[in-house]
């Protein structure tokens, strides 16, 4: 099995897997941001946040990520103008396309994981007594006091493990960026496939390993510090 491609300067493997793991940090913090205020939102006394909360869970989730990020990039930027970068991000411009491409691919992958994320919470949310929040309100706490003091530091501690699945689950996602150009993984190994063609499997093997290397780690750790921070009921 031939691997000489790996050497060959003209493909930037791992310059590619780079962009991969930016995606995924960037991702994956905007997704926990805005799934931890949907989840408070699907549990808020407010009959409006609920249903706003509810609604965009139930319909964003069952949007193919495929779709979501080409309508960033085809309806967001090229229809409705919005730039996420500027043509000083770089000295032509397709270094502005590149910025604004990752931009667009990693709100599009935000918006589609953070219902996901939102899920795992309210989940955890409902794993607290609900005696604790009834003792807290008591007390005179406020419903924001009782869910960042009382409710959330519990839930997250329940859903350490799922919202590793759903890290995961992002970090092979971000695959889909490549529909609108993003210079990742995948993009890179459609390329090596068309020049490479009589090295298929080999630049499969290196593909897929590469994705087990980021991930492997993540699945590890997190399940050590779900088992850690177990709350015992």
């Amino acid at each position: 099995m031939n691997f000489d491609f790996l050497s060959n300067p003209k493909y930037d493997i791992w310059g590619a897997f780079w962009v991969t793991v930016q995606l995924t940090f960037w991702a994956a913090i905007g997704s926990l941001i805005l799934g931890t205020v949907l989840a408070a939102m699907r549990v808020a006394p407010i009959a409006l946040m609920r249903t706003f909360s509810t609604g965009y869970v139930n319909i964003v989730r069952n949007i193919p990520l495929t779709l979501i990020i080409i309508m960033m990039s085809q309806v967001l930027y090229s229809q409705l103008g919005v730039k996420l970068a500027t043509r000083e991000a770089g000295v032509n411009p397709q270094a502005f396309l590149d910025t604004q491409n990752f931009r667009l691919a990693v709100l599009g992958l935000v918006l589609y994981t953070s219902t996901f994320v939102s899920e795992a919470i309210r989940s955890g949310i409902n794993t607290v007594p609900p005696g604790q929040a009834e003792a807290a309100r008591a007390i005179g706490l406020k419903f924001t006091q009782v869910l960042t003091i009382i409710v959330m530091p519990q839930a997250f501690r329940a859903v350490i493990a799922p919202l590793a699945s759903v890290l995961i689950a992002l970090t092979k996602n971000t695959t889909v960026a490549s529909a609108i150009g993003v210079a990742e993984a995948a993009l890179l190994m459609g390329e090596l496939m068309e020049n490479e063609s009589d090295k298929f499997t080999a630049v499969f093997l290196v593909t897929a390993l590469g994705f087990v290397v980021l991930t492997l780690p993540i699945g590890l750790i997190l399940g050590w510090v779900a088992r850690r921070a177990a709350v015992s009921r």
